[in-house]
């Protein structure tokens, strides 16, 4: 799976989820991979699909995989960075984009790993973890890692 993140210098565009898995929560652009698909292009795809924006430059900041105690399928989320976009965000089916500064994200509306992971993101940082969760909204157990590992 992929998660595209769009962001300047002090702002982050999220999308909220309309429907579907999570529905209602502020997230970044991303989702499933098609067949023969690669991870990056699934990413630009997505985004395109979810916020009406073509991305380009690209750069694999984390590696995390999620684990859901009543699903025995292991995700494992590619978690993309890009500051060039062109277009503007709009609207679609599956998610309303919106511009948040850093100082304000909406972590109480977000899936609760990004709580833990995203500073590591704006910082700059590579990182690789893995999140245990009952139902959606716990963290049972996780494990997560700063990395100088080339994740391209």
């Amino acid at each position: 799976m992929t998660l595209c993140l769009v962001h300047d210098d002090r702002r982050l565009l999220l999308g909220l989820k309309k429907r579907g898995f999570g529905q209602g929560r502020w997230n970044g652009f991303g989702g499933k991979l098609l067949p023969g698909e690669s991870v990056e292009d699934a990413a630009r795809r997505e985004t395109r699909e979810e916020a009406g924006i073509e991305v380009g430059g690209l750069s694999r900041r984390g590696i995390i995989d999620f684990v859901f105690q009543d699903n025995p399928e292991e995700l494992e989320v590619h978690i993309f960075s890009t500051q060039e976009f062109s277009g503007e965000p709009i609207e679609s089916e599956e998610m309303r984009p919106v511009w948040f500064n850093f100082s304000e994200l909406p972590f109480d509306r977000m899936w609760p790993d990004d709580r833990h992971w995203l500073p590591l993101f704006l910082a700059g940082k590579n990182f690789r973890g893995r999140f245990l969760f009952e139902n959606t909204d716990r963290i049972l157990d996780f494990t997560l890692n700063e990395t100088d590992e080339d994740l391209s």
